[in-house]
């Protein structure tokens, strides 16, 4: 018996971290919503021609990576964020219509991890998940989950205040005092996205895809 919770029902559905995406049915498209840092830096990357092993952003990625990797082999894994909350939308739109059939699409916001081990809410994560689903709406894919609606209309209610409630989040506040990732990203060679940066809609037309165990520009 299919669980209530799954979302089956919807072409577009949301949920938090690895296990949201355990508790939703087989989606076609996974797009992953880790806003700072993940996939506000992937993008960014991508977007200025480089591409990042799945393994090396693992090191430097609790959260975000760690859904990339848990999706299934079966699905098309996107990164998304505020930056590039359009162009994934027209990426999703693009799959579907290479398949030439209805397209199913899981934004999983990855959130946080508290003192304990436990998933926690994370505001920019919801942002960047309703921005995406605004997007989607906008291109007429818009048969979304309860969960996926108030996300994408809370997105449109606080667009012009996305500067101000990222800097303000626990996570942007957290950057500031520092953490170990950040020295893992410059081992790595990656340049970390600013909590600035990442609240700019659409600065971006660059969607990172993952092949191969690596993210690579979607085309």
């Amino acid at each position: 018996m299919p669980s209530p919770f799954d979302q089956s029902t919807y072409q577009v559905r949301l949920d938090w971290g690895t296990a949201g995406l355990a508790r939703l049915a087989p989606a076609d498209i996974v797009v992953v919503v880790d806003v700072l840092r993940f996939s506000s830096t992937v993008t960014d990357a991508i977007a200025a021609g480089s591409e990042i092993d799945l393994a090396d952003a693992v090191e430097w990625s609790t959260n975000g990576a760690a859904v990339a990797t848990a999706a299934c082999a079966e699905a098309t894994v996107l990164v998304g964020g505020i930056r590039n909350a359009s162009a994934v939308a027209r990426a999703v739109q693009t799959v579907q219509e290479r398949r030439q059939a209805r397209t199913s699409v899981a934004v999983i916001a990855a959130g946080e991890w508290d003192e304990v081990g436990r998933p926690r809410f994370a505001v920019e994560d919801h942002l960047g998940a309703g921005a995406i689903i605004a997007a989607l709406t906008d291109l007429g894919i818009d048969h979304t989950a309860p969960d996926a609606a108030v996300a994408a209309e809370g997105f449109r209610a606080l667009r012009r205040a996305l500067r101000h409630l990222l800097s303000a989040s626990g996570s942007a506040r957290e950057l500031e005092v520092g953490v170990p990732s950040t020295a893992r990203m410059a081992a790595s060679g990656v340049v970390p996205t600013t909590p600035a940066d990442a609240a700019v809609l659409d600065a971006v037309d660059a969607v990172p895809v993952l092949r191969e165990g690596r993210f690579t520009r979607f085309e």
